[in-house]
């Protein structure tokens, strides 16, 4: 049933006519950083001049797993990325796998599957993007493909910071050289790791496991704030990395839920602790 909340939808070949008119935008969206936060803005605007919903596809895992044999460590825990996409104002996000099926669907034979299945408005687009085989999707493709199917495409330009386009890869980078406060700039938020607490953690410390790589500072110790579902503030404990492992020192303690947000709290930014 569509209701208010955003609609999830499994994959492409999942949606249908009950969605209603929807205009996409086309992304991994990994870390929902200013830039993406910049493009969603554009996509709620696009979409209400051409009166459909603000629709996102996205993708279960980074295509450079398939794409080039590795995925990149990712900057927001998927779950996360869902509930930002839908704070921003997303109605309809489409998680869609990508597998080598995919990598080799044309852009012509994945825009008329959506269209055979939801009344496609269109596609929002930077001038650099594009998707299908070999990216042959581009804005000028879509635009003329468009104009055979009925559907419009907007481009806006990508948001730029004090050294050029706001990336993902900048700011893994960045958090790679333990240059905590630019990530966080370039976020728009502070960096946090999501992790689940390991069996055997015992009471000195919690150890942390992830269920796919995320980006992480240089080995080290690092004041942090632990967000705990059920827990009205986070609780500061320190969280220290030693050869990609990571713990939380004192132990985290007995919770409900054994998903923890490991939050880096930026050094210019007020932060609500309390002890424990």
């Amino acid at each position: 049933m569509i209701g208010r909340t955003m609609d999830v939808v499994a994959g492409i070949d999942a949606l249908r006519p009950e969605l209603g008119r929807v205009f996409f935008a086309v992304g991994v969206f990994d870390g929902l950083h200013r830039g993406h936060l910049y493009l969603l803005e554009h996509l709620l605007r696009a979409s209400a001049a051409h009166g459909a919903r603000a629709g996102v596809i996205t993708f279960d895992a980074h295509p450079d797993e398939i794409l080039v044999g590795s995925a990149p460590p990712l900057l927001v825990d998927p779950a996360e990325r869902l509930a930002r996409l839908e704070t921003a104002g997303v109605a309809v996000t489409v998680v869609q796998t990508f597998d080598e099926a995919l990598r080799n669907t044309t852009y012509g034979d994945f825009v008329r599957r959506i269209a055979d299945r939801v009344e496609l408005a269109g596609f929002l687009m930077t001038p650099d993007a594009a998707f299908g085989h070999r990216r042959a999707g581009t804005p000028s493709a879509l635009a003329d493909l468009g104009l055979e199917m009925g559907f419009q495409v907007d481009v806006v330009p990508v948001l730029g910071g004090d050294a050029g386009p706001i990336r993902s890869s900048e700011i893994r980078a960045a958090i790679a050289a333990g240059e905590i406060d630019r990530a966080a700039d370039l976020l728009g938020r502070d960096v946090a790791l999501v992790g689940r607490a390991s069996e055997g953690t015992d009471a000195k410390a919690t150890a942390l496991r992830f269920d796919l790589p995320v980006a992480m500072p240089p080995d080290g110790a690092y004041r942090v704030l632990v967000e705990v579902a059920g827990e009205d503030y986070p609780l500061r404990r320190r969280l220290i990395i030693d050869g990609g492992q990571a713990r939380l020192e004192p132990a985290v303690g007995d919770h409900p839920t054994d998903r923890l947000r490991v939050r880096l709290p930026n050094s210019r930014g007020p932060a609500t602790i309390r002890k424990s």
